[in-house]
């Protein structure tokens, strides 16, 4: 199974496509007045509603990607002792910082652990967090199961 992890690249705004660049602006308008609806905001920016959605969740200001970047982790972990913990050790060395924690009763010796986790401080690459994860004993499978950021008005 090939594992898909998403890449980010930091581009220079004159180097987006002309979509891309209406995107950003018809979400700055989104942003700015709680009034205005898509329709609108695509119409004002000279953008179709389809590249609108197309670009608007892979297509992000870089203040919005520094300020939080929330991940979902699920984590098929053996039922051992101090199992848990040890994944929540190695998840603090990378200074990130758990928001939830959601763990099944353990079947046939397994328990899902359900992390989500705020990676704004985070040492180490995302791909290096889920290795050290992957390389603990105790840990049969992790997966990326939801990333994406949380946003706040800097105005």
């Amino acid at each position: 199974m090939t594992e898909h992890i998403n890449h980010f690249y930091l581009v220079r705004e004159d180097m987006l496509t002309e979509a891309m660049q209406k995107t950003l602006e018809a979400k700055r308008m989104l942003d700015n007045d709680q009034s205005l609806t898509v329709g609108d905001a695509v119409q004002k920016a000279g953008l179709s509603r389809s590249a609108f959605y197309k670009y608007r969740d892979a297509i992000l200001p870089f203040h919005t990607m520094i300020q939080a970047q929330i991940i979902t982790l699920s984590i098929l972990l053996a039922d051992r002792s101090g199992s848990l913990s040890k994944l929540l050790g190695v998840v603090a060395e990378t200074q990130s910082n758990v928001l939830t924690i959601n763990q099944t009763i353990p079947l046939q010796g397994r328990a899902n652990v359900t992390l989500t986790v705020d990676t704004t401080m985070v040492t180490v690459e995302i791909q290096n967090l889920m290795r050290r994860i992957k390389e603990m004993e105790a840990v049969e499978k992790v997966e990326l199961v939801g990333s994406g950021t949380g946003t706040t008005n800097t105005e």
